[in-house]
Order: C-alpha cells, then sequence, then structure tokens
C-alpha cells in the first residue's frame, strides 16, 4: 500500500513539475532516471556489470537525431529506429559478451562500446567531433506540436512511465525471477534446467532496448547529439547513479540519476548562493569541481550506504517491522 501511495505522490509532483520548474531539464532528468533503471535491470536483477552502456544510449541519440534531421522521418518512427539500433547493437555485443563472467564481462563490454565510440567519431552522418545539430522536434503522430517544452515534457513523461512500468512488470514476471535466480545463484539455476546465457542475452537487449530509449528521447529533448553520450565515461556516470541510488531497487536508480544530474547542472547555482550567504568566495569555483563533488557523494555512498539511498532507506523500514512484530 505504501509504495502505491509513494507511486502516486510522485506521479502528481511529476505532472505539476512543469508548471514550476524548468521542463527542459526536467525532461533529461526523465531521460537519465530511465537510462538508469534500464541499466539496474541488468546490474540489480541479473548481476551483470556492464561497461558499454553508453554505447546504446548514445547510438541511439544519433540514428533518433539522423532520422529525424537528415531523414525527415516523423518523431514516433525516429524514436523506434533509434530503439531498434540500440537493440541491434545490444544482441551484438550481448552474443559475444554473454558467455564469459564477471570482470571479464565487464572489460568485453568496454571494448565494444569503444569500437562503437569510435565508429560514431568516423561516420559521417555523426559529424564526428562537431556533433549532430539541429534535430527537429517535428509533431508526434502528426498532430501533436512537440515545439512547445510544456507539451514535450508530459510526451516524454509518458514514455519515461512506460519503460519504468514495462522494467517493474519484467521484475515481477516469472522471467525476471529467473534473472534473480541467475543473479543469487547461477549454478543452482543451471541445475534446474534453465538456458541462463539465453535468460541473461535477453536481458542484456532488453537493458540495451530501454537505454536506447532513453538516449533517443534525450535527442528529441535538446536537439543535438554529441560524442559524450556514447563515451565510456558516459557508462561510469550511469554506473554511478544506480550505486548512489540503490542497486537492485526500483526507485533507486532514478534517484541515483536526479541527484547526480542537478549536482551537475546546478552546482555553479548552489556555489553562488554560498558565495552570497557566506561572504567565501571559494565557493564561486564549486561548479568547476563538479567532478570532486560527485566522486564525493560516491565515497560517502560506498562507505556509509552500501545499500544506496534507497536500499539503507528500505533496510531500515524492515528493520524497524520486525522489531515491532517481535515486540
Amino acid at each position: 500500500m505504501y509504495k502505491n501511495i509513494g507511486y502516486f505522490l510522485a506521479f502528481a509532483i511529476a505532472v505539476a513539475a512543469p508548471f514550476i520548474g524548468y521542463p527542459v531539464f526536467l525532461m533529461k532528468l526523465l531521460c537519465f532516471g530511465l537510462f538508469a533503471c534500464a541499466f539496474n535491470l541488468l546490474i540489480g536483477y541479473t548481476g551483470l556489470l556492464s561497461f558499454g552502456h553508453a554505447a546504446f544510449f548514445g547510438s541511439a541519440g544519433y540514428v533518433t537525431g539522423h532520422a529525424l534531421a537528415a531523414m525527415g522521418l516523423p518523431v514516433e518512427f525516429g524514436i523506434l529506429l533509434g530503439v531498434g539500433a540500440a537493440a541491434l547493437i545490444g544482441l551484438v555485443m550481448g552474443l559475444l559478451a554473454i558467455r564469459r563472467q564477471g570482470i571479464y564481462f565487464s572489460m568485453i563490454t568496454l571494448a565494444l562500446a569503444q569500437m562503437v565510440y569510435f565508429v560514431m567519431l568516423k561516420a559521417p552522418f555523426t559529424h564526428g567531433e562537431d556533433g549532430l545539430q539541429g534535430v527537429p522536434r517535428g509533431k508526434l503522430l502528426g498532430v501533436i506540436d512537440l515545439s512547445d517544452d510544456t507539451t514535450l515534457y508530459f510526451v516524454v513523461l509518458v514514455i519515461a512511465i512506460a519503460g519504468f512500468a514495462l522494467i517493474v512488470r519484467t521484475v515481477h514476471s516469472p522471467f525476471g525471477q529467473v534473472l534473480k535466480a541467475i543473479k543469487e545463484n547461477e549454478p543452482r539455476a543451471i541445475s534446474l534446467g534453465y538456458d541462463v546465457d539465453k535468460y541473461k542475452l535477453m536481458a542484456f537487449v532488453l537493458s540495451a532496448a530501454l537505454a536506447g530509449l532513453a538516449g533517443a528521447t534525450k535527442t528529441l529533448v535538446l536537439g543535438f547529439e554529441t560524442l559524450t553520450d556514447v563515451h565510456w565515461t558516459m557508462s561510469g556516470l550511469v554506473i554511478l547513479m544506480t550505486l548512489v541510488g540503490g542497486m537492485g531497487t526500483l526507485v533507486g536508480p532514478i534517484l541515483g540519476a536526479f541527484i547526480v544530474i542537478t549536482l551537475e547542472n546546478k552546482l555553479g547555482d548552489v556555489g553562488a548562493f554560498l558565495v552570497r550567504t557566506t561572504g567565501i568566495e571559494w565557493f564561486s569555483t564549486l561548479g568547476e569541481s563538479v567532478g570532486m563533488v560527485i566522486g564525493l557523494i560516491f565515497i560517502v555512498c560506498v562507505l556509509a550506504f552500501r545499500r544506496g539511498i534507497v536500499g539503507e532507506i528500505g533496510a531500515a523500514i524492515a528493520a524497524a517491522t520486525r522489531k515491532k512484530k517481535v515486540a
């Protein structure tokens, strides 16, 4: 019951948010929240640590941007092409990496993702280091004009909710239970007759497709795509989001994404506020040290909140409930 109340409150806040905050920034938060949830489906519920999710996020953005800007396709087809491209790359990467475990799996995904990065760097349609510019928003289904930020926000909100709902349904399905079994004890899952490689590949491709959906939507929102989204540092960033929020929890990656992206975009404003309130000029350089601040938060979370923020809160609630039952 409490979970449903929480979802309802989050939905109410999300609906009211564009009338209070800056819609483009809020849409960016939603895209990265979906990206982190897609990654969490793989590491949090299947136990596979991928260092290559930037390949899906960025490649889908490039394909969608090219489809809308150069090919003139409708918005819905552009996004579907981006998701399809991400799923296809995920299938190829998965077939090559899925038979390895642990650090070997992670290193293979990193190497393959870097190959995708160099393809995007050299491919003519990406415009190299200049990036893909001038991506039009167009009209959804030929009717809904997406040039208005508020209108586009609600479209992005629907996409994010649909992606999150798919992840929730997957986690609670028999397929999701098998993924959890593979994470907890893979030899046991094999002994029960499950083809674990097939299940891991399906989870990998689904995670890649959802990451691609986030990347394609982000390109539509911002109107451009750059190499930053396909670089290995983006893979590191989504790992950080997931660990800070709570790996293996449904809403933890969303909270982690909100914290990290807000710090990246608003740390300079925080520094200016601290300068005005304290008079200490050093705070004016805070925005330039965003990496250091995020790294410090990561260290604190690893040392003090090993389950992530949401994971620790959930563990504390569970412990209090047990004590109440015993009393």
